[in-house]
C-alpha cells in the first residue's frame, strides 16, 4: 500500500510541475493540499483554502486553467455533502471554460484539460483508498467465508450423522424401555452405527480430498519414523480439486514403497503446477497476480534413492489415465527412483455469502452411495477493477481528443483509428507485459510524425507509460529518459519555440507517468481481489481439514465404540448396562459432531483414559494404565485425548491386541503419552505401513505440532507402540 501511495504523491508532483514551470509557483501550495487529500485529511477549510488558491493562479496569475482540475477532483472525493460536491464540481468545469473564453483561447481544449487532471486526481485517490479498504477486509472476509463454511458443514453433518445419531439414541431407550424387543431393536441400531462409520469417514476422506497438505504431513512423519531424509518442496495452489484425493493415493503408495523396502536414504517430495514449467520469457511477462493464478495441471514427483532395480510400486487401481492424467515410476538416469503423476486441476464455481450467482441450483444430485463434494467458493471480481480500467479509458480517450482537435480536417479520421489502436494497446498492458503491443505502440508513435507533424509528439506519453510498467526500473527509466529525448530532438527540428518545447517534453513525463500510475494502480486493485480470494479459498481449505480431522478423530472414534458395544451387546441375553452405555456414547458422540461442525470442545484426558479402558475392556482386551496426574492446560489435554482416542481405535481395528498398556509420564522434557500394544500381524509389523485412505498419523502430527509436540511409532516383534510428546514449561504435579 505504500507503493501505491508514493506513486501517486509523484504523479501528483509531476502535474503540479507542469504549472511551476509555467511560472506558477501557487501550484506547489495546492499540491500540498492535494497530498492532505490523498491522507483523507478533507475539511470544508481545506477545499476552501485549494479554491482560493486555484483561482487566484488561474485569474489573477493567468495559469492556464487545468489548474482548476485539482479543485474537481477534490470536489468529487469530498465524503461531505457529497451531492452538492458533485454539482460543484461541473461548475468549476464550467468557470474554466468561461476563464478561457474571457482570455480568447482554446475553450474545448481547456475544459478537457479540467476534466483530465480531475479524473486523474479523483481516480488515482479512489483507487489507493480501495485498495487499503480491500487489503484491511481480506481478513474479515476470510472469517466470513470460515463461518458460512462452518454453517454448510454444520447442515450437511447434522442432516446425515445428526439423524443417524439420534436414531441409534432413540433406538437404544426404545430397547431399554422393551426389552422383548431388545434383540430387533439393537440389530436395527447396529446396523445404523454401522452405515454411520462409513458415512463419517466418507465425509472425512472427502473433505481432505480437495488438498495434498494432510498426505505430506502424513510422509514426512511415516518417512522420520523409519530414518529416511525428507524434503517436501511444496510448489502447487491449494485447493486441488476432485484430484487431490488421486494424487494423495499416489503419494501414500509411493512413500510407503520407499518405507518397506528400508534401504533409502533420501526421499524428495516435489509439486508443481503447469505454470512452473512456461519458458523464461513467458514466466517474465507474468505479473505477481497472474503467478499466483492456479495452473491447469498439477504434478507430483517422489524421488528416492533406495531402489536397485526399477521395479515399480502397485499403482494398479489409481486409474489417473480415466482421470485425464498421467503416472509413471522408473530409474533416472542418475540412478534415482522417480514416481512422477499429473492431473488436471478441477473446478466447481460457487459463491461466497453475500454473493449472488447459481452455484448449486439445479445440480443434479449425485449417484446413490456417492457422497457430492462440495465446491469451493469463486470470489466475483470486485468493482474497483472495473472503475479503475474505466478511469484509465476516460484518461486515454481525453488526451486523444486533446490530439484529435489541433489536427487538420483530413488527418482526424487516420489519427483517430492510430490512436484508438495505442488506446487498446493501453488496455492490454493492465493484465501483464505484452511485447508486441508495446511494438505496435512504439510504431505509431514515431511512423506517423512526419504526417501529422508535432501535434503527435504527445502520444509519447503513451508508450512510456507501459515502458515503465513492462521492464525493471534500472531498464525502464533509461527508456524512458530516451523516450522523452526524442520528444525534445523533434520539437527542436520542428522548430518549436522554446516555451511550447519545454512543455511538450515535460507533458511527454507527465502523461507517461501518470499512465503508468493508471496502470499499476489497476493492476495493484487485481492482485489484490486475487489475494484476496486466494486467502479466503485458503481458510476454507484449512476448516475444511479442521473437520476431516474432528471427523476422524473424534466422531470416528465415538462410532467406532457404539459399533463395538451394540455388536457386544447383541451377543448378551441381559444387554442393560451395554445399552446404557451405546445411548450414552451416542449423547457424547453428538458432542462430538457439534465440535466438527466448528463449536470448540475441551476434552478431558482422564475421562478418555476411562473411556479407552471401557471401549477395549468391552472388546476382551486386557487394559492396564500408569496414569500421571498433572494439570494440564486444556489446549494439552485435548489433544491429547484426541491422540489417545485414535490409538485405541487402531488397536481395536488393525490388530488382535490381547494386552493394551496406556502410560502418562512427566519430565524435563515435557508430557509422554504412550500406547503400547500386542497382536500385530507380521504383514504389518512395519512402522511405514498405511491403509489405502488412512489419515490418522498424519492428522495427530498435525494437531502435536501446533503445540510444538511430536509422535513416534515403531514395532518390536508383534507389539507397535505409538508416543506422543507435548514440551511444557513446568509439568505441575496435581
Amino acid at each position: 500500500m505504500r507503493l501505491a501511495r508514493v506513486i501517486v504523491v509523484v504523479v501528483l508532483a509531476a502535474l503540479a510541475s507542469v504549472y511551476v514551470v509555467a511560472g506558477a509557483p501557487i501550484a506547489l501550495a495546492v499540491f500540498g493540499v492535494q497530498v492532505l487529500y490523498l491522507l483523507k485529511l478533507r475539511r470544508w477549510w481545506l477545499l476552501a483554502a485549494q479554491a482560493v488558491l486555484v483561482y487566484t493562479a488561474s485569474v489573477a496569475g493567468g495559469v492556464s486553467t487545468g489548474i482548476l482540475g485539482f479543485l474537481a477532483g477534490s470536489l468529487l472525493l469530498t465524503p461531505a455533502h457529497r451531492d452538492t460536491a458533485r454539482v460543484l464540481a461541473p461548475l468549476v468545469v464550467a468557470s474554466a471554460a468561461l476563464i478561457d473564453a474571457a482570455r480568447g483561447g482554446a475553450t474545448a481544449d481547456a475544459t478537457i484539460t479540467v476534466v483530465l487532471v480531475s479524473l486523474v486526481v479523483f481516480g488515482l485517490t479512489r483507487l489507493v483508498e480501495r485498495a487499503g479498504e480491500m487489503h484491511a477486509a481480506r481478513l474479515s472476509l476470510a472469517a466470513a467465508a470460515v463461518a458460512a463454511e462452518r454453517l454448510r458443514l454444520a447442515a450437511e453433518l447434522n442432516d446425515g450423522l445428526g439423524r443417524s445419531l439420534e436414531v441409534i439414541v432413540e433406538g437404544g431407550r426404545r430397547a431399554l424401555a422393551e426389552p422383548d424387543r431388545a434383540g430387533e431393536v439393537l440389530a436395527s441400531v447396529t446396523a445404523t452405527a454401522r452405515a454411520a462409520l462409513a458415512d463419517a469417514r466418507a465425509a472425512s476422506a472427502d473433505y481432505r480430498a480437495t488438498s495434498l497438505a494432510p498426505e505430506l504431513v502424513t510422509a514426512r512423519a511415516m518417512l522420520d519414523a523409519a530414518g529416511i531424509a525428507v524434503e517436501v518442496r511444496g510448489g502447487h495452489t491449494e485447493p486441488l480439486g476432485p484430484g487431490g484425493a488421486l494424487l494423495a493415493n499416489v503419494l501414500r503408495e509411493a512413500v510407503t514403497d520407499v518405507v518397506r523396502r528400508g534401504t533409502a536414504r533420501l526421499c524428495v517430495i516435489e509439486t508443481s503446477e503447469q505454470g512452473d514449467e512456461q519458458g523464461d520469457e513467458q514466466a517474465a511477462t507474468e505479473t505477481s497476480e497472474q503467478r499466483d493464478t492456479p495452473g491447469n495441471t498439477v504434478r507430483l514427483r517422489v524421488i528416492d534413492d533406495g531402489h536397485r532395480t526399477a521395479e515399480s510400486p502397485d499403482f494398479d487401481g489409481l486409474r489417473l489415465e480415466e482421470a485425464g492424467g498421467t503416472l509413471v515410476a522408473g530409474l533416472s538416469p542418475t540412478g534415482h527412483f522417480v514416481v512422477e503423476a499429473t492431473l488436471p486441476r478441477g473446478h466447481s464455481p460457487a459463491v461466497l455469502p453475500g454473493e449472488t450467482g447459481t452455484a448449486g441450483a439445479g445440480a443434479p444430485e449425485p449417484p446413490a452411495g456417492r457422497r457430492r463434494r462440495r465446491p469451493l467458493p469463486t470470489l466475483t471480481h470486485d468493482a474497483s477493477y472495473a472503475v479503475s480500467v474505466a478511469v484509465l479509458a476516460a484518461v486515454l480517450v481525453g488526451f486523444s481528443v486533446k490530439a484529435l482537435l489541433l489536427l487538420p480536417g483530413a488527418l482526424v479520421i487516420p489519427a483517430a483509428a492510430c490512436l484508438a489502436v495505442i488506446v487498446v494497446m493501453q488496455l492490454r498492458s493492465v493484465n501483464g507485459r505484452h511485447m508486441v503491443a508495446l511494438g505496435v505502440m512504439a510504431v505509431l508513435t514515431y511512423a506517423p510524425i512526419p504526417v501529422f507533424g508535432p501535434v503527435w509528439l504527445g502520444t509519447a506519453g503513451f508508450l512510456a507509460g507501459p515502458v515503465l510498467l513492462a521492464f525493471p526500473w534500472p531498464a525502464a527509466w533509461p527508456m524512458t529518459a530516451a523516450i522523452v529525448g526524442s520528444v525534445a530532438a523533434a520539437g527542436m527540428l520542428f522548430g518549436l519555440p522554446a516555451p511550447v518545447l519545454a512543455n511538450s517534453t515535460l507533458s511527454t513525463l507527465v502523461t507517461g507517468l501518470v499512465v503508468y500510475a493508471l496502470l499499476r494502480l489497476a493492476q495493484i486493485v487485481k492482485e489484490l481481489q486475487a489475494a484476496r480470494e486466494s486467502l479466503a479459498r485458503a481458510a476454507i481449505v484449512e476448516e475444511r481439514l479442521r473437520a476431516a480431522r474432528d471427523l476422524h478423530d473424534l466422531l470416528g472414534h465415538s462410532l467406532a465404540a457404539i459399533l463395538l458395544t451394540c455388536e457386544l451387546a447383541r451377543r448378551l441375553k441381559c444387554p442393560r448396562e451395554r445399552i446404557e452405555e451405546i445411548v450414552a456414547m451416542a449423547e457424547g458422540a453428538r458432542a462430538d459432531l457439534r465440535s466438527v461442525s466448528g463449536e470448540q470442545r475441551e476434552l478431558s484426558l482422564a475421562d478418555e483414559v476411562e473411556s479407552a479402558r471401557t471401549v477395549l475392556s468391552a472388546a476382551g482386551i486386557r487394559v492396564t494404565v500408569e496414569p500421571a496426574e498433572l494439570n494440564l492446560p486444556a489446549e494439552v489435554e485435548t489433544v491429547l485425548g484426541t491422540v489417545l482416542r485414535e490409538a485405541v481405535t487402531n488397536v481395536l481395528r488393525h490388530s488382535e491386541a490381547r494386552h493394551c498398556a496406556i502410560t502418562m509420564r512427566a519430565g524435563e522434557g515435557g508430557l509422554l503419552l504412550r500406547v503400547s500394544n500386542d497382536g500385530v500381524s507380521s504383514a504389518g509389523a512395519h512402522p511405514g505401513r498405511t491403509r489405502p485412505g488412512s489419515s490418522g498419523i498424519g492428522n495427530l502430527t498435525t494437531r502435536l505440532a501446533a503445540l510444538d509436540g511430536r509422535l513416534t511409532s515403531h514395532v518390536d516383534g508383534d507389539r507397535f507402540t505409538l508416543e506422543a510428546r507435548v514440551p511444557h514449561r513446568a509439568p505441575v504435579p496435581a
